[in-house]
């Protein structure tokens, strides 16, 4: 046995994340043993590897006293991660075994929502006093942990940001100067409550290693690293990936199932009604299906089509609402340039596919009506594609909300009504 400890140990100091997802591998009773018998520094580096879900489930199989040696050790981002996904009972235990400053640093943490500056932030930042000089600077920087320095930055008695500082100034600067001569005082900062999307989205555009987070007094609350803005805005990239799908946005590999039910019921129910919807399109029309079979053959080649069409359009079109490309002054030129571009390539399709159709069925006036349809629902799927997360950003709702669902329901729709509608006037079906 203890052969296996010195090994899992050792596994665990020098590949934490190997470590992690071999762990994530087992049930949250039997990881728990296994981060019990390890130091704390090393369990505290595992724990930080392993997803926030699948951590909850470990940290609350661990008695508070043994949870709280390494949950101390997580920068607060992670531990606060951690313990959102835990019951609030059992959390409040989690939190009252860790020492006073730390259980307070947490809480504090906790307050903010974690898609936000603030719970993205670090509250562990070097600042450095206005009141320094350039040799007493120096001195400090030197002493602070290499992981608490991101930018130079100086605050006031009150812990107001005053501004930042210059490496090359103030190596180059007399070592009895005072550091306020040198100080830069335009600092890009956020409020603890703005959207991680736009912490993101600011950073980026302004080339920045982190950034700082001050609140209304401007006093500096902390800093969020730039690799934390990277993984918030890949995070929030995922997100959007997973509501187009009616999916839960917070959803994770290893959520519950009680969680996967709670988050895809409702829209499944929702694209449910919406099939039904199809369906009693074509319903409408059955005795046309039943006068020429090959209707019913060409049918899913008008769904996958269009659908594909649409799709293409909603996806550029949310990604530059996520950039910031579209505003108000230019969505209609959006919708009208999808819609031309999904008429110029339906006119090409309907060739191809129209010819595939008179080869295939020997039927000139069948191929007619499936290129005509082609060009008809490839632009109203253009048309859909791109106002529908318009409309939906305009109601004040998350544009990647299930809006591939409202898509192939209408895509669905216009395209079987105008394949067995044209189908029937100009076969002479009726």
């Amino acid at each position: 046995m203890e052969a296996h400890e010195t090994l899992a140990r050792t596994f665990a100091e020098h590949d934490p994340d190997a470590f992690a997802r071999r762990l994530e591998g087992m049930e949250p009773d039997d990881a728990a043993k296994v981060i019990d018998r390890l130091p704390h520094e090393s369990a505290s580096r595992v724990v930080s590897k392993l997803a926030p879900d699948y951590g909850a489930r470990v940290t609350e199989k661990l008695a508070p006293e043994h949870a709280s040696h390494f949950l101390r050790r997580l920068d607060e981002p992670t531990a606060s991660a951690i313990l959102r996904a835990i019951p609030a009972e059992r959390r409040e235990a989690l939190l009252t075994a860790l020492p006073e400053t730390e259980a307070r640093r947490l809480r504090e943490h906790l307050a903010y929502a974690p898609d936000t500056a603030g719970g993205m932030m670090t509250p562990r930042v070097m600042s450095l006093s206005i009141d320094l000089t350039v040799q007493e600077t120096i001195s400090v920087i030197r002493k602070t942990p290499r992981e608490r320095v991101f930018y130079l930055y100086v605050t006031d008695r009150e812990n107001r940001l005053a501004g930042v500082l210059s490496m090359r100034e103030l190596l180059l600067a007399g070592a009895k100067e005072p550091i306020e001569s040198i100080l830069h005082r335009e600092v890009a900062t956020v409020p603890p409550y703005l959207d991680r999307e736009e912490v993101a989205r600011l950073m980026n555009q302004r080339g920045l290693q982190a950034l700082p987070v001050v609140d209304d007094q401007k006093r500096l609350l902390g800093v969020v690293p730039g690799e934390r803005a990277i993984a918030a805005a890949q995070a929030e990239a995922f997100e959007d990936l997973q509501l187009m799908s009616g999916a839960g946005g917070d959803e994770r590999a290893l959520s519950p199932i009680r969680t996967l039910m709670r988050k895809r019921l409702p829209w499944l129910t929702l694209n449910l009604g919406t099939a039904f919807v199809a369906a009693l399109m074509v319903g409408i029309f059955e005795d046309v299906i039943g006068k020429l079979t090959a209707l019913a053959v060409l049918m899913p080649i008008v769904s996958a089509v269009s659908g594909n069409t649409g799709i293409q359009a909603l996806s550029v079109v949310m990604r530059g609402l996520a950039l910031r490309e579209i505003g108000p002054g230019n969505r209609g030129r959006v919708v009208l340039k999808e819609a031309g571009g999904a008429l110029l390539n339906g006119l090409l399709i309907a060739a191809l596919c129209g010819g595939a159709a008179w080869l295939w069925f020997g039927m000139p006036r069948l191929a007619g009506v499936i290129a005509l349809t082609m060009v008809i629902n490839m632009v109203a799927a253009g048309l859909f594609g791109a106002a529908i997360p318009l409309v939906l950003r305009a109601l004040g709702r998350d544009p990647a909300q299930s809006s591939s669902i409202f898509l192939t329901t209408l895509t669905d729709v216009v395209g079987f009504g105008s394949f067995l509608g044209l189908a029937g006037w100009l076969l002479g079906l009726f």
